[in-house]
């Protein structure tokens, strides 16, 4: 569905996109993940035809986005973060007037309307001026617009930005729907979301493309992935020696706990090491009370892949 290849983009002293290249294919859901500044408003401002890159190319759905961008824009639809609406008119007035400016046409304009307004759970607020809407209700209308003329492929960035947990819930549940029809790119901060929603997730950072694999998957490879929590009752200084000495532990920490030394545990590949672990501890007779270990997340991803310090 979406081809990029060495997608380049520079302004004035800033270099935004440093050649990046990535597939998505139909019918996948993938996350676009980046600390902010990394490139990603501009790499999505570039896939919906809003802006042209300095070098690279682009198709989709098989055409080249400048070449043929009216082509494209048939099977796009495309929320930005900032959502333009008009306030002074009503909701179903606006969707009709943004589905024919898309290319609908006839009896279909009202269906359309209907069924996105379904969709999206505008049907109490249709008949609401815009601008008296709430910001949740106003986002719902963004993503009505960017659905109406309905598009193959869907382009959100940042769609959940100002609502609360009840509406981020809603529209997670939604946008799993739309998978089943949609192809759909979409960038938000809020990681859980991703995993929750996403088939595969896209990192990017100062302009490159730093990882492309499922959430699964990247945890799993995390460096320090899975560190092992253990409650120990022993003295600090001696618990850290002793676990240092298993093989493959890279990292340790320990604190002390009401009598009790809290020690996280890093291996260097992310192996589970809590047989040795309790091997280690039990030797010196010392009393476990918890022996778990922690599920790596995609936040820790994240942090490691777009740390400032990362080499």
């Amino acid at each position: 569905m979406i081809e990029a290849e060495d997608l380049v983009k520079r302004f004035a002293g800033v270099q935004a996109l440093r050649g990046i290249s990535f597939r998505v294919d139909k019918g996948e859901i993938v996350g676009f993940l980046g600390p902010n500044g990394a490139g990603k408003t501009t790499a999505m401002r570039i896939l919906s035809g809003y802006m042209p890159p300095t070098s690279g190319r682009v198709t989709i759905a098989g055409f080249n986005v400048f070449s043929h961008s009216l082509d494209v824009r048939r099977r796009i639809g495309y929320m930005p973060e900032s959502v333009p609406l008009y306030p002074e008119l009503r909701v179903r007035e606006f969707l009709s007037y943004r589905a024919q400016l898309k290319g609908v046409r006839g009896n279909m304009v009202r269906q359309r309307v209907l069924e996105v307004c379904q969709l999206c759970g505008l049907e109490d607020v249709s008949s609401k001026i815009i601008g008296t809407l709430s910001k949740g209700f106003r986002q719902r209308v963004g993503l009505a617009d960017a659905m109406v003329h309905d598009p193959e492929l869907l382009i959100l960035d940042e769609p959940t930005i100002g609502l609360d947990p009840n509406q981020i819930r809603h529209l997670r549940e939604l946008i799993r729907s739309l998978g089943r029809r949609h192809t759909i790119l979409l960038s938000t901060h809020i990681l859980p979301e991703v995993e929750m929603t996403c088939s595969r997730v896209l990192i990017i950072n100062k302009g490159r493309i730093e990882a492309s694999d499922s959430p699964e998957n990247l945890t799993r490879k995390l460096h320090n992935g899975g560190a092992v929590r253990a409650v120990v009752k022993a003295p600090s200084p001696e618990l850290s020696a002793a676990l240092k000495t298993i093989p493959h532990i890279e990292e340790v920490s320990v604190k002390e706990d009401a009598g009790w030394c809290v020690a996280e545990i890093f291996s260097r590949r992310g192996e589970d090491l809590r047989e040795a672990i309790h091997s280690a501890i039990a030797a010196k007779g010392w009393p476990l009370r918890e022996l778990t270990r922690q599920r790596a997340t995609l936040e820790d991803v994240f942090v490691e892949l777009t740390h400032e310090d990362k080499a």
